[in-house]
């Protein structure tokens, strides 16, 4: 077979909220199945933040002349798929379909209902979609199963032979940033009220940093995604990949993209002093936990230009702490502590707090808001989502409703109470973010980033 054309797209969505660093996964796969052999194209499209038709996903599938469409799932959009593979075997029916992303990551047998040829169930998901695009050069899809990829043949659906590759941080390939529509993330993060974690008025360069977490919150998928052993690009690596994209593009600021930032507190102090040794030009943030910071650290971190840090507070109260890893029980006096330390750097502090974890009250959720709020951090909620009750037969609807947004069945069947859960959540946010003012505008016209092969 000739080299092949592939497709990596995000399908037409309505997005129940945004983080580029999510997204950014369309482009790293698209980067790393350039280096292979067996590909003559790559084309990319996050049809969902590009607010793009389904005509004109159409005439994309119809013009392409694709034999592999890979295909992003989530945590939500599940019960858009099955129009998107509509369009995709009508108009493209020579192209092999198959899909990644968390979702398949956590529970692959949620997809074998849909009309699919792949699916990657585990393992790092540039190897998964790469075992199968190499399938399909090869001419061996039927020929048995690969390794972290779930293969329809004949009608049925055969299980991985092994669990997917995992990879090397050296064998990363960052995202190429000229495809990356930056301009639509800009949109997207142009209002605070959004709670999204985006800095209004700033255009973000997303730095993959980490893979993997061995905290382990049972509400998060990483684990189970990217696995427990914590893996990082070189500090080298990262510093170069900012400097080439900062002369490439007009970014205003990085963020750096990793479960917990600052686990590896060597490799964030060899960093930090990287980038005061550059003058502290690029400003960033990032994720991490409470219990992985220090006032050395936050101050040293303040100094190399970090004008944000979000940490998982999820709930001050001790009746939630049997539902949070020990390491992240934190009292008040640790986010006060905290707070004052970021206070002392100028840099914002940025909490997520859970409504409706195990064992606390929409007051115990609103207790923990306010105290942040009080202390000077901003708040960013969510709901609780048990995804350890995700399994296969649960239907499209029961799905979609593992967004972090809506309520589960049986946690506060009061109406009042749901109500009062959903206004911290959904609520007018007095608090907005003042961070922008910290961050110096480089962008003069805008003419938006496109896709490319």
């Amino acid at each position: 077979m000739p080299a092949l054309r592939v497709l990596v797209i995000w399908p037409p969505q309505v997005l129940s909220y945004f983080n580029a660093g999510h997204h950014n996964l369309i482009y790293s796969v698209a980067s790393y199945l350039r280096r292979l052999p067996d590909v003559e194209r790559v084309d990319t499209l996050d049809a969902s933040v590009e607010s793009r038709t389904w005509k004109e996903v159409g005439d994309l599938l119809h013009q392409g002349g694709y034999d592999v469409v890979a295909i992003t799932n989530d945590l939500d959009g599940v019960d858009g798929l099955t129009r998107f593979l509509t369009y995709a075997r009508q108009l493209a029916p020579r192209a092999r379909l198959v899909t990644f992303g968390r979702l398949s990551g956590m529970q692959p047998e949620i997809f074998t209902r849909f009309d699919l040829d792949a699916i990657v169930g585990s393992g790092d998901y540039e190897p998964g979609v790469a075992a199968f695009v190499r399938a399909v050069a090869e001419d061996r899809v039927t020929a048995g199963a690969l390794p972290g990829v779930w293969l329809r043949v004949g009608g049925d659906w055969v299980a991985p032979v092994a669990p997917g590759g995992v990879l090397s941080a050296a064998d990363w390939v960052m995202p190429e940033v000229s495809e990356i529509p930056y301009h639509a993330y800009d949109w997207l993060y142009r209002d605070d009220q959004n709670k999204f974690c985006g800095i209004p008025g700033r255009r973000e360069l997303v730095v993959p940093a980490a893979r993997g977490c061995p905290v382990g919150c049972d509400y998060c998928e990483v684990p189970a995604v990217f696995g427990k052993p914590d893996r990082r690009a070189s500090v080298e690596h990262v510093v170069e990949y900012i400097e080439q994209s900062f002369a490439a593009l007009p970014f205003e600021y990085v963020a750096f993209y990793a479960p917990t930032f600052t686990l590896n507190r060597a490799w964030t102090v060899r960093l930090c002093e990287q980038l005061v040794e550059r003058g502290a030009r690029y400003p960033w943030k990032c994720a991490t936990t409470v219990h992985h910071l220090d006032e050395e650290l936050v101050a040293l971190m303040g100094r190399s230009g970090c004008v944000r840090v979000s940490v998982g507070v999820e709930t001050l109260a001790e009746s939630g702490h049997a539902a949070l890893p020990r390491l992240k029980r934190k009292s008040e006096d640790a986010v006060e502590a905290l707070a004052s330390w970021c206070a002392r750097a100028g840099v914002e502090l940025n909490c997520f707090v859970i409504v409706g974890l195990p064992g606390t009250s929409v007051a115990d959720a609103q207790a923990a808001a306010d105290r942040v709020r009080a202390v000077g951090g901003r708040v960013r909620p969510t709901m609780y989502s048990p995804h350890e009750l995700l399994h296969p037969g649960m239907s499209v609807d029961a799905l979609s409703l593992h967004n972090r947004q809506i309520l589960p069945d049986g946690i506060f069947p009061d109406p009042a109470e749901r109500q009062r859960a959903y206004d911290i959540v959904f609520g007018r946010e007095r608090h907005l973010t003042r961070v922008g003012e910290q961050v110096r505008e480089r962008r003069g016209t805008d003419a938006g980033a496109s896709s490319r092969s």
